[in-house]
């Protein structure tokens, strides 16, 4: 941040999804403090931290939707600079690529704002509308994951580490799982488009971070679902779920007729997140793939867990265990 003069103005765009008839964005309306995740010295490293956590964000600012179809919603950012638009709107998928995308344009209302506003005031964001030809969804974590974290390490320390003082282009993925993604993308016929959505207990602060490591590590395009950073310290109401989870049941209450795939780690909370959820939808979850991580105590609990379960559930130590039981239950095409 500056203190001679405002920073520019920007509007980050988060991928979200909806359905032919249901328009659901969101984004925030923020300074842009010029963050560049291709900086490797931990000075930068420890400035872009800092920026991304110390937002500047635009408060109760008008901003203008536009659709290909040149039809235009407006909104207001809240306190925290967020703004979401979820309303009824029909012939969305006449609107989408190939892959189900549909590209949108945000921008400031107010033209006059007494700072340089990047992009000429347009900022691209776009929408997922998974095809009626889709076999099945994928929704997965990112957390120890596909993305090594160090979740189950003493005191959180290497997700402190991993998080500070290593940019995303160095952050490397768990083996395969680029490619296991992939495999369940194009299905059982390799040319499908089966939705991916990635989950994370990350706040929307590291959102840019995440997309730039799944673009770099060439994983399938899909929406990147976080929480904002004051829920991570509201204290939760009695029998309130994880936002993760509440994610999940948004997910599979948007798309009821859809089944889907969940894929965690055993490290923290996914067994438990993703059992319940297949006793709550138990013809709807087709599979369960759990990635083991390196605690004793972490597999025994999850063994337990997992006896006498209906659900398809398979605890992997590598991603071609997992791509191995993708094709034998006909999730993936098989190779020639």
């Amino acid at each position: 941040m500056s203190w001679f003069k405002k920073d520019p103005l920007q509007i980050i765009t988060f991928q979200s999804y909806g359905t032919a008839s249901h328009f659901h964005i969101r984004g925030r309306a923020l300074e842009d403090e010029i963050i560049d995740l291709s900086h490797k010295s931990y000075f930068s490293l420890l400035i872009n931290t800092w920026k991304r956590f110390e937002t500047d964000e635009i408060k109760h600012a008008p901003l203008s939707i536009k659709l290909p179809n040149d039809s235009v919603l407006k909104v207001i950012s809240d306190s925290h600079g967020y703004y979401r638009i979820d309303e009824s709107i029909e012939g969305l998928d006449t609107l989408t690529d190939e892959e189900g995308w549909l590209t949108y344009e945000a921008s400031y209302c107010d033209t006059n704002l007494k700072r340089t506003i990047q992009s000429d005031n347009r900022f691209l964001g776009e929408l997922l509308i998974p095809s009626q030809n889709s076999s099945f969804g994928v929704i997965s974590d990112i957390d120890d994951t596909i993305l090594h974290t160090g979740v189950v390490s003493n005191f959180k320390w290497q997700v402190i580490y991993n998080t500070i003082f290593r940019p995303a282009k160095k952050r490397i993925p768990l083996k395969g799982a680029a490619d296991f993604y992939h495999k369940l993308h194009r299905g059982t016929s390799g040319k499908e488009a089966n939705p991916i959505f990635y989950v994370s207990h990350s706040p929307w602060n590291l959102y840019r971070y995440l997309e730039f490591f799944l673009n770099e590590n060439k994983f399938p395009k899909g929406p990147i679902l976080l929480r904002s950073f004051k829920d991570i310290l509201r204290r939760k109401a009695p029998g309130e779920k994880p936002m993760k989870q509440q994610e999940i049941l948004n997910i599979m209450d948007t798309y009821p007729d859809m089944s889907f795939i969940l894929i965690g780690d055993s490290g923290e909370k996914d067994p438990d997140i993703y059992l319940e959820i297949a006793e709550t939808y138990p013809n709807r979850i087709k599979a369960i793939y759990l990635r083991s991580v390196k605690s004793k105590k972490k597999i025994t609990r999850v063994t337990e867990l997992l006896k006498g379960q209906t659900t398809p559930i398979l605890l992997v130590n590598s991603s071609e265990e997992a791509i191995t039981h993708a094709k034998a239950q006909g999730f993936v095409k098989l190779s020639h």
